[in-house]
């Protein structure tokens, strides 16, 4: 039992200080000058494997869908 009490207390301590120390670390870190990268190739988004996973992944979901509202068994379970 005192060894969660003491856990929880930690837990506080380190939740109510974590904005102060975030707040501190900001300050010391304004003066970096923030500079824009260069971008060598262009974007993948529009191709590649992903377009055929997303498809099969539709496809899974549309045919468990069917699956489940085709069931012709309404019999009652119970005699």
């Amino acid at each position: 039992m005192r060894f969660a009490k003491i856990l929880s207390a930690a837990a506080i301590v380190s939740l109510a200080g974590t904005p102060a120390l975030a707040q501190a670390a900001n300050v010391s870190t304004a003066s970096v000058q923030r500079t824009a990268a260069l971008q060598g190739d262009d974007s993948e988004l529009a191709g590649g494997p992903g377009i055929i996973i997303a498809i099969l992944a539709a496809a899974a979901v549309i045919g468990g869908i069917i699956i489940a509202a085709d069931s012709d068994d309404d019999s009652p379970v119970s005699p």
